[in-house]
């Protein structure tokens, strides 16, 4: 099997709500790595992304996109004079965190490069992974083999025998059982393996990639969709494989191929930072909130019935239980502007405190900002007690996880005062 070497791609970094456009120079689009975008983009669109004049203006997703040799790494947003080192680190160390990597068995001490960018990363974990399976020893499965044999094994295919052995009568057109390691699981590592071949740009992965690829067992090349992964079921011999199997997954229903020209393939591995700041300071409570504090995540209630159709539900971010009390946590990675929150996010706060009888309610933000406490004004007959506070709370950025996690908590215990 000929291995290609790592190829030399070019890498961008911006950050989320960053537009980059097409132009000459290495922090600008070629015309067709912007084409190429405009056609992931599509007529439906998608998330991270949005199409402006001549380029594209990120959202609020955090990841990389890859476009043929063109590397973009989109970073987040917040205390963004801190640098892109210390974003990348901290994204990581998020993803790890959250366990937004999807991996089960592979720990940290195992990867052995210091990641360019979340993409090489990805490719890691795959790769210590099925450095681990094969080190196992990989397991076989029975399948369902129809061809031409010199003995009779298995049922006789007697129209399928007719039509190919009418002048061999010592071969016989057969169906019967092997029993292998040429099945589904090893074919769907061996797609995502050539994938990485592909893609990859870190050295230190590519001799990695290459060991791989001669010691894994030769596959029938197998046509990736989405419904693929439906039919794979997991048992004790083939529980090892599912984190594998996850990240493959991840990488393979993310690539675009360009199948018009073939050079400008797209993969898009893409994170909501919403979601991943709601998932982090979740964890991060989980992790270090004492042991009288019980942490919720999107605890739901119904809201809304109607007489037809669907009915709406109320879900908070975080609820937070201790001494009888309620708090509710609704995190944002936005960052308020000088006029405050928005008068929506502060009627949530304001639904949460009823539908949960709870005491206190916070919006939860990334930064340095001192904490700001407010109360929210009563009903008509109803006591300003009763409706508890609702205020905005800061976390503060740290550069070691352990660390930002660790303030993070100190921070809500602090300001939700459990008495």
């Amino acid at each position: 099997m000929q291995i290609s070497m790592a190829k030399h791609i070019n890498k961008l970094t911006v950050f989320e709500h960053q537009p980059v456009r097409q132009g000459s120079g290495e922090h600008q689009l070629s015309a067709a790595e912007l084409q190429a975008l405009q056609l992931h983009h599509g007529e439906k669109g998608v998330p991270y992304f949005s199409l402006i004049h001549r380029g594209v203006k990120f959202n609020q997703y955090v990841g990389v996109l890859q476009v043929g040799k063109r590397l973009i790494e989109v970073l987040p947003k917040a205390d963004k004079d801190d640098g892109e080192e210390r974003w990348r680190k901290r994204l990581i160390d998020m993803l790890r965190a959250t366990s937004t990597l999807q991996v089960e068995n592979t720990s940290s001490s195992q990867l052995k490069i210091k990641p360019n960018s979340v993409l090489d990363l990805y490719f890691e974990l795959l790769i210590a992974e099925m450095e681990q399976l094969l080190h196992r020893g990989l397991v076989k499965q029975y399948r369902q083999t129809t061809g031409n044999r010199t003995a009779l094994k298995g049922s006789l295919q007697f129209a399928q025998h007719l039509n190919h052995n009418l002048v061999h009568r010592e071969r016989f057109y057969v169906r019967h059982t092997t029993y292998d390691r040429r099945h589904l699981l090893h074919q769907i590592l061996y797609e995502a393996l050539l994938l990485l071949q592909r893609l990859n740009t870190h050295p230190q992965l590519h001799h990695r990639i290459g060991r791989l690829l001669l010691d894994w067992p030769e596959q029938d090349r197998l046509r990736v969709y989405p419904t693929l992964f439906e039919r794979l079921s997991f048992n004790r011999k083939t529980a090892p494989y599912r984190s594998a199997i996850q990240i493959a997954k991840m990488l393979l229903l993310n690539y675009h191929p360009d199948v018009s020209r073939g050079q400008e393939d797209v993969l898009a591995l893409m994170f909501d930072m919403n979601q991943l700041w709601e998932r982090f300071v979740y964890a991060s409570l989980r992790r270090y909130a004492p042991k009288d504090m019980t942490v919720h995540a999107q605890n739901t209630k119904p809201f809304w019935t109607p007489d037809q159709g669907q009915r709406r539900t109320m879900r908070p971010d975080i609820l937070l239980k201790s001494a009888g009390q309620t708090i509710v946590l609704d995190t944002k990675w936005k960052r308020p502007n000088g006029y405050g929150p928005s008068p929506d996010d502060l009627r949530q706060l304001y639904v949460y405190l009823k539908y949960y009888g709870a005491e206190k309610a916070a919006l939860v933000y990334p930064g340095g900002n001192k904490t700001v406490n407010g109360r929210f004004a009563p009903l008509p007959g109803v006591g300003l007690e009763s409706w508890g506070a609702g205020s905005l709370l800061f976390l503060p950025v740290e550069e070691n996880v352990r660390r930002w996690q660790q303030i993070i908590t100190n921070h809500i215990e602090e300001w939700a005062d459990f008495t």
